[in-house]
């Protein structure tokens, strides 16, 4: 009889005789998430906090003998002292095993130096500037880049006949890096860029940028701003001023038609072309089931893209500690996931071992009325697609 044996038999006879034996269990999993849960990109946090939640519902809430501890801090959006000291409670405080999260840029930005300095995992789940995971080799992304979803798009306009675009993106880094590789691609296949606008991140108006758009007449117009209020902002003055009726198109990333906004822009999203990595129409027989689930769980909204990354980022975290057994420090937890695959509600996606970041399939969509509901149709497709912003 071994010596494990042994002990379990021990334990047995103890407990018969009504003696109480001491129950031996692995250390929970304390996973520390960093969101906007107010202010104007709440939504941002609400959707990936579904996503989390609704893994852990499906699949179980214990990692490898682990349970898992959700501790949430409020970043309120684009604060990014507020979010580099929740990050700081969560590791020195409630000393977290993981740091996972980030809504936004800025976030993970003032982050990276808390993950570097503790050794401590930090998974992106939304956070989409192409450099954000140069800023830590403890971070690992499982959402997208701008510049993963803005290429696709350029291709697709170029290839479809549109030669003439005017670009209107946010002024922080996503919207630089959407701006950026829109024009490199469009460019590099013949297009003309005529025009140039950057918005102010909170609060914008657009109508004076609206009204020079639509005085240079170009064939299409490519726009990425936060998803939300902006969306709709935008999309309430391109409708008025009838820019549509004037010959102009609306191009973008998959933010742009969000399905967490969708029914607000309303009609007037229809047949806007968009790249993007998720929409709830996606037809894998994964996202019906996670779709399926999502609705029954949270029945007011809709499942977008921040939230399968919420799903996918604990997806991560929960094959990865297979892979170590259930040790979650950093070099150990790191070196696990780097190259991992998985299936995705998405699709197949996996983490390129060079750069932390995600390899995923980018869908080209159209928005159609399904069922009297506005979706994202995707009509083609670009598999296992690198972020063209890195080396």
């Amino acid at each position: 009889m071994t010596i494990l044996k042994k002990s379990l038999a021990v334990l047995l006879a103890l407990s018969s005789w009504g003696i109480a034996v001491p129950v031996f269990s692995a250390e929970p999993l304390k996973v520390g998430m960093v969101l906007p849960m107010s202010g104007p990109f709440a939504g941002y946090g609400k959707q990936i906090e579904h996503g989390v939640r609704l893994y852990l519902a499906l699949n179980g809430d214990t990692f490898s003998g682990r349970k898992v501890q959700l501790i949430i801090k409020d970043d309120t959006g684009v604060a990014p002292e507020l979010s580099k000291r929740a990050a700081q409670e969560l590791v020195v405080k409630d000393k977290v095993d993981i740091l996972a999260g980030f809504g936004l840029t800025p976030s993970a930005f003032a982050s990276a130096p808390i993950a570097t300095e503790a050794k401590i995992p930090m998974i992106v789940m939304n956070a989409a500037t192409s450099s954000v995971t140069t800023k830590s080799d403890y971070i690992l992304r499982v959402s997208h880049t701008l510049p993963q979803v803005s290429a696709p798009i350029a291709t697709w306009a170029a290839k479809n006949g549109i030669k003439t675009v005017f670009t209107l993106v946010a002024d922080y880094g996503p919207g630089h890096d959407a701006e950026t590789q829109f024009k490199k691609t469009f460019t590099a296949a013949g297009g003309q860029i005529v025009g140039e606008i950057r918005t102010p991140v909170k609060n914008p108006d657009f109508a004076p940028f609206l009204q020079k758009i639509k005085d240079a007449r170009p064939e299409a117009v490519f726009l990425f701003v936060p998803p939300g209020e902006q969306t709709v902002a935008f999309m309430k003055g391109f409708v008025e001023r009838d820019m549509a009726k004037a010959g102009i198109r609306i191009i973008g990333t998959g933010d742009l038609t969000d399905e967490d906004v969708l029914d607000a822009v309303g009609d007037g999203a229809l047949g806007i072309i968009n790249a993007m990595h998720y929409g709830e129409a996606l037809k894998t027989p994964e996202n019906k089931l996670f779709v399926q689930a999502y609705h029954k769980a949270y029945p007011k909204d809709r499942p977008n893209f921040m939230a399968v990354s919420g799903y996918d980022g604990m997806q991560l975290i929960a094959k990865t500690l297979q892979k170590t057994a259930g040790d979650a420090s950093g070099d150990q937890f790191m070196a696990a996931a780097k190259g991992l695959s998985w299936i995705s509600p998405r699709g197949t996606m996996r983490i390129d071992p060079l750069t932390r970041d995600v390899v995923q399939t980018i869908y080209i969509r159209k928005v159609e009325k399904i069922a009297g509901k506005l979706q994202n149709v995707e009509f083609d497709q670009v598999p296992n697609f690198r972020d063209p912003g890195k080396p």
